[in-house]
């Protein structure tokens, strides 16, 4: 079976000044389809670098990056943005919402870059509104929306086009924690329907949702485990709940 991700080698050098960063030293990973993957590691470690290249935000200094078939490490900023508008969703902590759109223009954002017909795009929007349980809430406003509401309409927007994968960075960070297991629990029937989910977390507790665990130190990977442990979104005893460390 062909992974839906292959990276080899892959590495980020910044150049600051007299300083030369090596972000990330030398990765080499493979994610298959309908994977749930958590990013771990500390500040500095190397994972946002790592989320940025997994979600063609940013090109590699060197190394291979296939995506779906197809290799993404060298291609332009504006092949970029199309191979992103079609294979990946992202989920961002801020919700990155348009404050002056309605909820359902906010989810057919990514249809509008796709040169979608309005009225396909607003037919896909409200099924997608309706899949996260907002599709009451499809004419209101980001700040007429609780945190959680906000976060699940980034989650419809990010699922709007059907992409091969859903990149989610820290999407609990602004929540509290009942909110928080919901959005958990959004990310666990994402998964179940078929999606490859991947988590970027530092947070113990959420990484454990996902089926495999990387951490990353100082830009290369400390560790790749199947999670033996994975926590439901849907326990009645989730130790979130009930205050308990997890790992």
């Amino acid at each position: 079976m062909q992974p839906i991700i292959s990276v080899k080698d892959l590495r980020k050098t910044y150049i600051m000044g007299a300083d030369t960063i090596h972000a990330l030293k030398s990765v080499s990973i493979d994610i298959y389809k309908n994977e749930y993957v958590a990013l771990m590691g500390p500040s500095g470690s190397g994972k946002s670098t790592l989320m940025n290249l997994l979600g063609c935000l940013d090109t590699p200094s060197s190394g291979t990056y296939i995506l779906n078939g197809t290799d993404v490490s060298q291609m332009t900023d504006s092949e970029l943005a199309e191979v992103r508008n079609k294979e990946i969703g992202f989920v961002f902590q801020t919700f990155n919402l348009l404050p002056r759109m309605s909820s359902l223009e906010n989810v057919a954002l990514p249809l509008v870059y796709a040169g979608m017909k309005n009225a396909e795009r607003l037919e896909k929007a409200q099924k997608a509104m309706e899949a996260v349980g907002l599709g009451e809430r499809m004419s209101h406003k980001p700040n007429e929306l609780s945190g959680g509401q906000r976060q699940r309409v980034a989650v419809a927007r990010a699922l709007v086009n059907n992409p091969a994968i859903i990149l989610a960075d820290e999407p609990t960070g602004n929540l509290d924690t009942k909110t928080s297991i919901e959005i958990m629990g959004l990310f666990q029937q994402i998964h179940e329907q078929g999606n490859t989910v991947i988590l970027v977390t530092h947070e113990p507790d959420i990484a454990m949702h996902a089926h495999r665990i990387i951490r990353l130190r100082d830009g290369l990977i400390e560790s790749d485990i199947k999670n033996e442990n994975i926590i439901s979104a849907f326990d009645p005893n989730h130790p979130f709940l009930q205050g308990k460390e997890v790992l």
